[in-house]
């Protein structure tokens, strides 16, 4: 299966210090969730909870569908 060209590193760190405002789907290439998320703070801090365990678990996608994998 494909992997992003995406760094796995900076995906996670940018999830736990800015997640809330959706910088890690902007670096993700997903702008119309990333502005979802900036205005909703995070989906009010669980969206951004469940998306902090998924790329954890390797299980978050980006724009074209790829895994991201560390």
């Amino acid at each position: 299966m494909n992997t992003s060209e995406r760094n796995f590193v900076a995906t996670i760190l940018l999830c736990f210090f800015l997640g809330v405002f959706g910088a890690h789907r902007f670096y993700r290439g997903k702008n119309g969730t990333a502005i979802l998320m900036l205005l909703t703070f995070g989906g009010f801090g669980i969206w951004f909870l469940i998306d902090f365990i998924l790329i954890v678990c390797s299980a978050f996608k980006d724009a074209e569908g790829y895994l991201i994998k560390p």
